[in-house]
């Protein structure tokens, strides 16, 4: 027995099928494709009375999607976004009047790359909708994937094992907006806080303060070249927690520039360059064929524009 599957299966269907599954009911499907519930109801069923499959399943007041269903949904991602590129082909005739780009970023970006990035595109293109979501590289990198977000912003150190721009970014466009420089920060009272350059070795027995697990990879990978294993006292994403800390003598920390490009340095602590010297990257990740939607490209464009090393860093 073989099932005679319609090959005419319609896009108002796949925007349905992707929309119940980010929503997880048609209720709140419908809301995302601005459509009655009832309409939303009666275009599935007709969908599966032309498939002879059921789409979705009813667990409680909520549905689910069938096997049927999570492969539509699966399909829809790559449908869309290819629509998504025509559309985007034919605003680039209209003159960039309209259209939105759904922009990721680490933490760090947040308080530098994006609200540089935000002012821009008010001023270059006012018509264009820019929508933001915090995220770290992994989530960042599996939210493009995923078809959740346009463009991501991320950041990989050199030899990070765990690096998210490997494997799970395979099929993904990735290139490096510009690298950064990684500083120790002392207490100013400490032996080495005149030093121009601090080495790293120096610092084998002092309390430590660690950030991200990716920065802290960095600095265990740094201090394992320099020949020891760090102390690791206190750990905070913070920048100006950091530094606080730093300054009440609690422990030394290393830091990228851009995290300290919108931090107070407080009395009591000092910035210096250390060897061995270690950088940070920050890339921009689309997904293939993404950059060909004028509103996508334009935003790209922008932030090549940002000057990577102008965020008005504390000097060393």
């Amino acid at each position: 027995m073989t099932i005679d599957l319609d090959p005419q299966l319609d896009l108002q269907s796949i925007r349905i099928v992707r929309a119940i599954a980010e929503s997880g009911s048609i209720t709140g499907a419908a809301r995302l494709l601005g459509y009655s519930q009832p309409a939303v109801s009666q275009h599935l069923q007709r969908t599966e009375s032309r498939l002879s499959l059921p789409l979705v399943t009813r667990v409680g007041r909520s549905v689910k999607l069938t096997e049927a269903g999570q492969v539509l949904a699966r399909h829809a991602i790559a449908i869309t976004s290819a629509l998504d590129a025509a559309t985007g082909d034919l605003a680039d005739l209209a003159g960039l009047r309209t259209g939105t780009v759904r922009l990721a970023a680490f933490p760090t970006a947040s308080s530098t790359i994006v609200p540089r990035l935000l002012a821009s595109m008010a001023e270059a293109h006012p018509g264009i909708q820019l929508s933001y979501v915090e995220a770290q590289p992994p989530e960042a990198v599996a939210l493009l994937r995923e078809g959740g977000i346009d463009l991501a912003v991320t950041f990989s150190y050199p030899g990070d094992r765990t690096d998210p721009h490997r494997d799970s970014a395979n099929g993904l466009n990735t290139e490096t907006l510009f690298t950064e420089e990684m500083v120790v920060v002392l207490p100013a009272t400490h032996p080495l806080a005149n030093e121009e350059v601090v080495d790293v070795a120096g610092l084998a027995g002092e309390r430590w303060i660690a950030g991200c697990p990716r920065c802290r990879g960095h600095l265990l990978a740094v201090c394992e070249v320099a020949g020891f294993d760090p102390t690791i006292t206190f750990e905070t994403d913070n920048a100006s927690a950091v530094l606080n800390m730093v300054a009440s003598n609690l422990g030394v920390a290393m830091l990228p520039r851009l995290a300290l490009a919108t931090a107070t340095l407080p009395v009591g602590a000092v910035i210096r360059p250390h060897t061995p010297q270690s950088i940070r990257s920050i890339h921009l990740l689309a997904g293939a064929g993404t950059r060909r939607v004028p509103s996508v490209a334009a935003t790209v464009s922008l932030l090549h524009k940002l000057d990577g090393g102008d965020w008005g860093l504390v000097a060393p």
